[in-house]
């Protein structure tokens, strides 16, 4: 037997070998009758002297020894308490999803349900996400944002961005808050492989609220998503190591002696050397990410409070982070084979030189949270952000452009039978850009009554951009140059920034809610003063308890950062307006009960009327917005999910999106064929055309089973399916997406082994508690998609779009420990 199946067969019987352990874990959720989760509820056990409370998302974990037999008893103050029964083998771990029913002299509890912050029902097109989930979801390189590409319209047909796109919008129209404070992506980067780590790190969330439209005036200012996080406040020690193919990450937490600090920490390394190996262009591939994270608390309140065992009065907590991105590539060759079955073509390519780009980014915030009393709440949030960014850029890269010989047993078959195309493109780039931005805010909350809270926020923010950029490339072509460009300039940009926002919520009665509100933004450099009011709006019938009904709409202002006024010559166009989308949703949620697991299905349909934005192109993967067109557009479309547990005690769902945006830009023409002449001619404005992010079909899936005697032993797959993107040639603004670009379909597939220890952490000798073990195959299928196109011309002149794909099948190892 070859030794390589030797090792594989050894490994599956380490893996699957049950006396590794003979403890066994009961865990799950607790919630009330509408599925939203208890915190603070109480499992004890009646034949021993142990118990436990849920955290905030309602879960509970607990050791048991195999093979006895336990009653647990779940209770909770106003809801009457449930028993259940467990026998457990060696090495089990079981689920248990268990509903509390309301006492009978808490009924009147139901009013404030609509008001919890965190229930779907009473806001619209928000989505609550298990964080652990992103631990195990198999993808490159283990990004949080990819369990969002499942979600229903949301997109990204690129496995190396960590950037994503919601409902039609573009990448840079996306809000992230960690913990109330906002973060921000980088301002050079190449939506691809040149990109870092996305700031979330998975190992320290506690919390995962996800909005694609329609969301409440006190989560600000951008037109298509907010992503909302919580890391958690740690109450013990706890630890994990995690690495593989790709990379890897330890985090530690725990408090202080006196319980009044808090500390989580963790750091990540990622190197995409083994993936970008995959690409067509084989070279030397250099690139390393790493940051490093950091969230404490130190509670302030008096030792009298903290006696009592309630959430703290007065909270400090600090957030941080550095991160550094080197990417670094010495390309040598290139094949790319296109066209037909019958007329195939191929482009060789030689290069010479390199590319070397680093991101340094150094992001932090304060924030101070004060109870005054029960109904009065207020915060205080100062954060900042400095990045330095360089591009650098020496590539010479001279292209072959041949017929390929298509019909077997003829020579040259498969090979270049003729030339239509011989030349060298050479670029050059010396690009660098400071930036430092410093907020400041502030929160008040007041609870005026069970069925009404108002809130209210003002934040100023100060903005320093210097950007240089020098570049120039051109082709030459049996010794003649063309498609000469260059670009010098050198911008600085100074501005202040004001926001604030009103907002009031209000339970109408037990079964409806209205929240509505206002926000204004000023930015000193348009100097425009924009007001956004919002309204949302649920509604539940007595005659119907598993379904809830809701609408919304408002509008919502983006003001330009610095990109968005940065024209493809490097100038700044300071009087650029702000973007505005309209938006307008009608939803239903329905909650049902299958094979007697929970489930839930959520439907919704949306149009966005834009009358301001700034288009885009994608040049090569790079954003490159044009303030001289100003665009109208508009998105319409439905999304669809259920979700629930269709494996008992795993939680899968299915996604469908449906999407038109098309958008109208000042400037553009139709270009048409004069029959008479034989020249191309323009003629009228072309109206309104695809969007960059129009994709008509997004489908999404992610699935978790396990073997039904051995919950240990689990499979996870996430596929991904979206219709063709539109494309053009890049400053040609007349053959803007003018050609339909192919599907993108992808299959992540993974298996893992989770192994818990036997006995106390401390017996082991190293505090080790479990240890998980995947094997993912990436990109199963291995589908040939497509990312962009680089545009080549033959001899006659014919311009042809060579396709540039993404990564292929590739396998890979991971391990998580936890201590």
């Amino acid at each position: 037997m070859p030794k390589r199946c030797v090792w594989w067969l050894c490994m599956w019987v380490f893996l699957s070998f049950p006396a590794w352990a003979q403890q066994a874990y009961v865990q799950g959720i607790v919630t009330d009758s509408v599925q939203n989760p208890l915190v603070g509820a109480s499992v004890t056990l009646r034949e021993a002297p142990l118990s436990t409370q849920t955290n905030a998302r309602g879960q509970f974990k607990l050791s048991l020894q195999p093979g006895k037999a336990y009653a647990l008893t779940f209770s909770y103050i106003g809801y009457e308490s449930a028993t259940r029964e467990v026998t457990l083998l060696p090495n089990e771990t079981r689920f248990l999803r268990v509903e509390l029913l309301a006492g009978a002299s808490q009924l009147e509890t139901v009013e404030i349900k609509a008001r919890k912050p965190n229930d779907t029902r009473s806001q619209v097109s928000i989505t609550r996400l298990d964080p652990r989930l992103t631990q195990t979801l198999p993808s490159p390189f283990q990004e949080f944002n990819k369990i969002l590409l499942t979600l229903p319209g949301v997109t990204n047909n690129n496995e190396l961005s960590s950037s994503y796109s919601v409902r039609g919008g573009s990448y840079d129209e996306n809000l992230v808050y960690v913990n109330g404070i906002e973060v921000y992506r980088p301002f050079l980067t190449v939506t691809g492989q040149q990109e870092g780590l996305s700031f979330v790190n998975p190992d320290l969330v506690e919390d995962v609220t996800f909005s694609s439209g329609g969301w409440q005036p006190r989560l600000g200012d951008k037109l298509s998503s907010v992503l909302d996080i919580q890391y958690r406040t740690p109450t013990k020690f706890a630890a994990s190591v995690s690495g593989g193919l790709t990379g890897g990450s330890v985090h530690a937490e725990g408090t202080s002696a006196n319980g009044r600090m808090g500390f989580l920490l963790g750091a990540r390394h990622k190197n995409a050397a083994y993936v970008l190996n995959s690409l067509e262009v084989e070279g030397d591939y250099r690139p390393t990410f790493n940051d490093v994270q950091t969230f404490l608390t130190y509670d302030l309140s008096s030792r009298e409070h903290r006696a009592t065992g309630s959430a703290p009065k007065t909270q400090i907590s600090f957030l941080g982070n550095i991160a550094r991105n080197n990417y670094q590539v010495r390309p040598e060759t290139r094949e790319t084979t296109f066209g037909t079955l019958s007329a195939p073509l191929r482009l060789l390519v030689g290069y010479d030189g390199q590319e070397l780009m680093r991101y340094t980014t150094w992001q932090g915030g304060l924030r101070l949270q004060h109870e005054f009393n029960s109904a009065f709440r207020s915060e205080l949030i100062w954060s900042g952000l400095y990045s330095q960014e360089r591009e650098y850029r020496d590539l010479e890269a001279g292209y072959r452009f041949c017929d390929v010989m298509p019909a077997p047993g003829v020579s040259p078959f498969n090979r270049c039978s003729g030339e239509r195309g011989v030349g060298t493109r050479y670029d050059y780039s010396r690009n660098r850009l400071r930036a430092a931005i410093q907020n400041i805010e502030g929160r008040l909350a007041w609870q005026a009554s069970r069925k009404s809270e108002f809130s209210a926020g003002f934040k100023v923010g100060q903005e320093e951009i210097e950007d240089v950029l020098q570049e120039y490339a051109f082709q030459d072509s049996a010794d003649y140059v063309f498609n000469l460009s260059s670009l010098n300039s050198s911008q600085t940009l100074a501005s202040t920034r004001l926001q604030g926002f009103v907002q009031h919520q209000w339970a109408l009665d037990s079964l409806q809610t209205l929240t509505y509100g206002v926000r204004l933004h000023y930015w000193s450099v348009n100097q425009q003063l924009s007001f956004s009011p919002r309204v949302q709006y649920a509604r539940q019938f007595a005659s119907l308890p598993d379904w809830s009904f809701k609408v919304a709409g408002g509008l919502y202002v983006q003001s330009p950062l610095y990109r968005e006024l940065r024209d493809p010559q490097g100038n700044l166009h300071r009087g650029v307006q702000n973007q505005e989308s309209w938006h307008f949703i009608a939803g239903t949620e329905y909650r049902f009960q299958k094979w007697g697991r929970p489930f839930k299905l959520t439907t919704e349909a949306y149009y966005k009327y834009l009358p301001s934005v700034i288009p885009y192109e994608l040049d090569n993967m790079r954003i490159r917005y044009l303030p001289l067109n100003p665009a109208t557009a508009y998105a319409l479309g439905f999304d669809v999910r259920v979700n629930g547990e269709f494996v008992k005690g795993e939680e899968s769902w299915f996604s469908l999106g449906i999407l038109r945006t098309r958008e109208d830009i000042s400037g553009d023409s139709t270009v048409a064929l004069n029959k008479e002449t034989g020249k191309r001619e323009t003629t009228g404005p072309k109206g309104y055309i695809r969007r960059p992010t129009d994709q008509f079909l997004n489908l999404g899936v992610y699935f978790q089973d396990h073997l039904p005697n051995n919950p240990t032993l689990r499979m996870y797959l996430n596929m991904a399916f979206s219709t063709g993107l539109p494309f053009g040639p890049p400053g040609e603004l007349n053959f803007r997406s003018i050609f339909p670009g192919p599907l993108y379909k992808r299959i992540d597939i993974g298996f893992s082994k989770l192994i818990t220890l036997a006995g106390t952490p401390e017996a082991n000798g190293v505090g080790l508690k479990s240890l998980w073990l995947s094997l993912e195959v990436l990109n199963l299928i291995a589908a040939n998609n497509v990312i962009s196109y680089n545009y080549i011309k033959d001899f006659n002149n014919t311009t042809y779009a060579v396709p540039n794909y993404l990564t292929g099948r590739l396998v890979n190892l991971r391990f998580i420990a936890k201590f």
